[in-house]
């Protein structure tokens, strides 16, 4: 049984290393989001986005995201540019960028959202990938602070 999961851990360790994280590369992906916490809302959230971007150095992707959240009683529509760097040798990314959402009538907040996630590669041009995430409001910090987890997937090419 030992013999198995490592050969099984080595296969999955093999896949990571076809990741196309070369300059040129493009990247589409989409995701469940929210899953989280409101720090003063405690409600329940749920969003879906969807992520174009583009490398433009090896391991360095510029891009953005356009979502939708489900926060309790609340609708939102989130823009997010950003950038995000993966680590070839072991799947883990880092990325930050800046949000604007749009939570109502008179609710518009401005995010620092930074993340931290991991891509799990199928092969060298499909990814499910997930991250831990939070969104600091920058001009309400009571009501535009949130933090969460996403899952998803994601298409090189």
């Amino acid at each position: 049984m030992k013999k198995i999961l490592v050969l099984l851990f080595m296969a999955v360790m093999t896949l990571g290393a076809n990741a196309q994280f070369e300059k040129g590369t493009h990247y589409a992906g989409a995701s469940l989001s929210g899953f989280g916490i409101g720090f003063t809302k405690g409600n329940f959230m749920l969003g879906i986005a969807g992520e174009y971007g583009y490398f433009i150095a090896d391991g360095w992707m510029m891009g953005g995201s356009v979502g939708y959240m489900h926060n309790g009683g609340a609708n939102s529509l989130q823009i997010k540019p950003a950038f995000r760097y993966s680590f070839k040798s072991n799947g883990l990314n880092l990325g930050c960028g800046v949000q604007f959402e749009h939570a109502g009538t008179n609710q518009n907040f401005i995010q620092l959202s930074p993340q931290v996630g991991y891509t799990f590669y199928l092969n060298n041009k499909v990814s499910v990938e997930a991250a831990l995430y939070a969104d600091f409001g920058l001009n309400d910090f009571k009501n535009g602070t949130n933090a969460g987890l996403k899952i998803g997937f994601g298409l090189y090419k």
